[in-house]
């Protein structure tokens, strides 16, 4: 029931860009993790080499993309 999650979601999809979701609502610790560390909205996204941001943020999604297709 997350819109930003299902966007998010759909731009990695459709950009190829592999990724693990994770389900706060089912994995508590992983909730009790993100709160600790200050995120306030979902989703979370983290990536090797990129800073991690919280909501559907396409220009982050562009840039990480583009990171991927650096390496």
């Amino acid at each position: 029931a997350c819109v930003q999650c299902d966007r998010t979601k759909k731009m990695l999809d459709r950009l190829a860009i592999p990724y693990v979701t994770i389900d706060v609502t089912q994995d508590e610790n992983a909730y009790t993790r993100l709160v600790a560390d200050g995120w306030l909205s979902m989703p979370v996204v983290s990536a090797d080499g990129y800073e991690p941001w919280s909501g559907f943020r396409p220009d982050h999604i562009r840039a990480l993309n583009a990171l991927i297709k650096e390496n």
